[in-house]
């Protein structure tokens, strides 16, 4: 019989304890309904839903649904391989397609989750000699993947410049010259819409910087696509940027885009293809189930269809910043979906993300280690399908929470 090393248990014990005593353990909330504006929670019945990232609404659409439900008839509900040996099914290539037509690049490639995307980017496409210049306040996935390719890679260097200052921007991709070989590559990386902060890239000035200086530019728009631009094609479409501007685009599917699952890395081909060759988490996991990738194909003809969901996005996020303000909370300025509501210490957040749902409001509390200690917040997530009820409900608590303090 194996038994489990008990200063192991004891170590792990006491840090979930100390989590416990400082108001920063994390409970699990059951979902026992769709996922939508409002969601039914088990012991607490209906809440309205403000911390999901179904930002247009179409997680539950009925064309997205049925689309998922007819590939799983057709189909069946697993791939049982990986890509490269009996994985790929028409309708990968049909989301890939779509993907690539919709970004406005040259070819897309779709993994299981945007993190797993992430983690095969770097690792696959960097060699010794290359250097990763990245935004300190970029997602924990671009940070791992990072990790993971100085790892792997030893003769690969990082920089980091501060948070969209171009300044810093400049000087790394100045420290990065200096630290590449002769044929190595500059990668600079950055999110689109920053998920913790709720701000955008500066992308025209990042493109300008990259041309001057010869990096190739990465952009994480996981918080972006289906909800930044007119059309919703991401933050590029919001700066009247052509998605050939980006040299490579990492996203989900898992938000805006119906969000079901997966992620894809989509770009210029050459860097595509040598992601199917070489990229490990293709070459040894299982492919993206194929009744996500005919959902995602949907979400995304849908949202072609109906971009006027974009804009009743914009009007819902205008009209929930003007109440949350006139309540008396600083909410960070932004024109994205994420409404941030700083109130410093974690165990703070967490508190009044409890309170918020006992009087019927879904909101989460973010504290340290995701966020800087001392800003922690409440990130309050807007959805084009909400409706005026919806936000008039979440001011109403916000308030009284404001009136108790």
């Amino acid at each position: 019989m194996t038994t489990t090393s008990s200063s192991f248990i004891d170590r792990s014990s006491a840090i979930l304890s100390h989590l416990e005593e400082t108001g920063q353990l994390k409970h699990l909330q059951m979902i026992e309904s769709p996922m939508g504006p409002r969601i039914s929670i088990r012991g607490r019945g209906e809440v309205d839903c403000f911390c999901s990232n179904n930002y247009l609404g179409l997680a539950n659409h009925p064309d997205v649904v049925e689309a998922g439900i007819e590939g799983l008839r057709k189909y069946g509900a697993g791939t049982s391989s990986v890509r490269f040996i009996c994985g790929t099914f028409a309708p990968h290539e049909a989301l890939e397609e779509r993907i690539a037509s919709f970004l406005g690049v040259e070819a897309s490639y779709t993994f299981v989750s945007c993190w797993n995307a992430t983690e095969a980017t770097f690792p696959t496409l960097c060699q010794d000699g290359d250097v990763i210049v990245s935004d300190e306040l970029n997602h924990a996935c671009i940070i791992d993947s990072m990790r993971l390719t100085t790892a792997i890679h030893r003769g690969v260097s990082k920089v980091i410049y501060k948070h969209s200052d171009m300044e810093s921007l400049r000087e790394a991709l100045v420290s990065a010259t200096e630290k590449r070989s002769d044929d190595g590559t500059i990668f600079v990386i950055t999110d689109g819409v920053f998920s913790m902060e709720g701000d955008i890239a500066l992308l025209p000035e990042i493109r300008s910087l990259c041309n001057e200086f010869g990096a190739i530019l990465v952009v994480d728009d996981s918080h972006g696509t289906g909800v930044m631009g007119e059309t919703g094609r991401g933050t590029h479409e919001h700066y009247g940027m052509a998605g050939s501007d980006i040299d490579i685009f990492t996203g989900t599917l898992g938000k805006a885009l119906g969000g079901g699952a997966g992620g894809y890395v989509a770009g210029k081909r050459e860097a595509v293809e040598l992601l199917i060759q070489r990229g490990r988490p293709t070459l040894f996991s299982n492919a993206l189930p194929v009744t996500v990738a005919c959902s995602a194909k949907a979400a995304i003809d849908t949202l072609d269809a109906n971009p006027s969901l974009v804009q009743k996005l914009r009007d819902n996020v205008a009209e929930a910043r003007k109440g949350i303000g006139e309540v008396g909370f600083e909410v960070l300025e932004s024109p994205t979906a994420i409404c941030p509501i700083i109130v410093g210490e974690t165990a703070t957040a967490i508190s009044m993300s409890n309170k918020l749902l006992d009087m019927g409001v879904f909101a989460i509390g973010f504290g340290y280690p995701v966020v800087p200690e001392g800003t922690a917040r409440i990130r309050v997530q807007i959805s084009a399908a909400h409706e005026t009820e919806h936000i008039d409900r979440l001011c109403s608590a916000l308030s009284q929470l404001k009136n108790a303090t």
